[in-house]
């Protein structure tokens, strides 16, 4: 049995096939609150216990415990607390957070307030990447919708519990999906990463214990509250349970973005949600977690589709952005274009990234351009080395992805490239 059919219903995007989907009216009829009002009627610790007992792991990239995160944040004895949602979906490939926040905003919304309830926030931002501005509207919306209906503001449900929401958009850096970066924009500084330690759970928006989660993530934390951390830890992998919004995109008959059980094979994915490769050609490639996640090949396709087993395979889950490639692409090619931009999204604060990623993409489109040289490749595996762990923020890190990943399983077509003096292949990723 497949382990999607052990899954008949959606969790995260049950509601948005709805009429009016992201009204508070229809959120209300199915259930909307009900989390909520179970939480407040615990603990603070007893809630984040709950969610711990899920086992809900940050669905941004890294995967980190968000009970773990809450539980560092509730010891700090400074206040007030602010609680960030991670709203900058700038991955390239990934749209999933923005199916939440356009077809079920108030789900993210009550995800928030019980959040803030858990670690003893009062202050709750969503950071809203630019290129989302029809989205600024919906989330204020359903903000003043649920203050309405006392679900925000002062004495919630008639508890001593305030919380309040606001929305900040980006300016479109994608540095700002960095936690810390994210941190200095809402402060109205230049968007650029900081040091870690100290940690934002204890020193981060304004100097005060913070913690970021992601859109998914949040929206996530109703349904555990509503129907328990053991029935959630009880769907998919034990040591990453829950579900997933892929976002399917490239060669396949049916792009989009499906929710499937962690756990899943990409051969499930690709094959029988997607449809298989267009027009009947031969898998060569798919890149499993966004621009930032070295590229797998069909050896991996039983992989499964959760943090630790894609790690093992060595790439990474990432933002569960899928992106599939035929046999016509130039693989080459793919690291020149995602490594284009990393160079324009880095912030420039440190010089390994800086220097480093433009040295990859001058390297990359010489050698795609029919100008490579003998040695190229040794020394892009040495300017790789020279950014690996030596940088302010992970996207240096992530720049190295498409380059390793590409040099791992297809060195054989850069060779061909510098033998043939251009692309061996007629039609590359720009033609398909």
């Amino acid at each position: 049995m497949r382990i999607a059919d052990l899954i008949m219903e959606k969790i995260l995007l049950n509601r948005v096939h709805l009429e009016n989907s992201r009204s508070i009216e229809v959120y209300l009829a199915h259930e909307g609150y009900e989390g909520l009002k179970k939480a407040l009627a615990m603990t603070p610790k007893e809630v984040t216990e709950e969610v711990k007992k899920s086992n809900l792991r940050g669905r941004g990239g890294a995967g980190f415990p968000a009970a773990m995160k809450w539980g560092f944040a509730a010891a700090d004895p400074n206040t007030p607390k602010y609680l960030l949602c991670n709203a900058d979906e700038g991955e390239p490939g990934t749209c999933k957070d923005r199916q939440i926040m356009e077809g079920d905003p108030h789900e993210l919304i009550e995800g928030m307030i019980i959040a803030g309830y858990a670690f003893g926030a009062e202050f709750g931002y969503i950071y809203l990447r630019a290129e989302y501005p029809r989205l600024v509207g919906i989330l204020e919306t359903a903000i003043a919708e649920a203050g309405e209906k006392g679900f925000l503001g002062r004495g919630i449900l008639g508890s001593d519990f305030n919380f309040t929401i606001r929305v900040h958009r980006g300016a479109g850096a994608y540095i700002c999906g960095e936690e810390t970066a994210l941190i200095e924009s809402i402060e109205g500084k230049r968007g650029q990463s900081r040091i870690k330690p100290p940690f934002p759970v204890n020193v981060g928006v304004f100097g005060k214990p913070t913690v970021v989660n992601n859109v998914e993530t949040l929206s996530n934390v109703s349904h555990i509250l509503r129907k328990g951390g053991k029935w959630f830890a009880g769907i998919g992998p034990e040591k990453c349970p829950g579900t997933r919004i892929v976002s399917l995109s490239g060669h396949v008959e049916r792009p989009g973005y499906y929710e499937l059980p962690m756990g899943v094979t990409f051969r499930e994915v690709i094959y029988e949600h997607g449809g298989g490769i267009r027009d009947g050609k031969a898998l060569k490639a798919f890149i499993p977690g966004g621009a930032s996640a070295p590229c797998l090949t069909s050896q991996h396709l039983d992989v499964k589709m959760d943090y630790d087993s894609v790690a093992a395979a060595g790439s990474m889950l990432g933002s569960s952005a899928l992106m599939v490639m035929d046999e016509t692409t130039c693989m080459v090619k793919v690291a020149e274009r995602l490594t284009r931009f990393f160079v324009h999204e880095s912030c420039g604060k440190c010089t390994p990234c800086r220097e480093g990623t433009d040295w990859l993409l001058k390297l990359l489109q010489r050698i795609e351009g029919g100008q490579g040289k003998e040695g190229d490749l040794d020394l892009l595996g040495e300017i790789c080395d020279n950014i690996s762990g030596k940088t302010f923020c992970p996207l240096g890190e992530g720049a190295l992805g498409p380059v390793r990943g590409t040099l791992k399983y297809f060195e054989e077509e850069y060779r061909e490239h510098l033998r043939l003096k251009g692309c061996p292949l007629k039609a590359g990723i720009g033609n398909s």
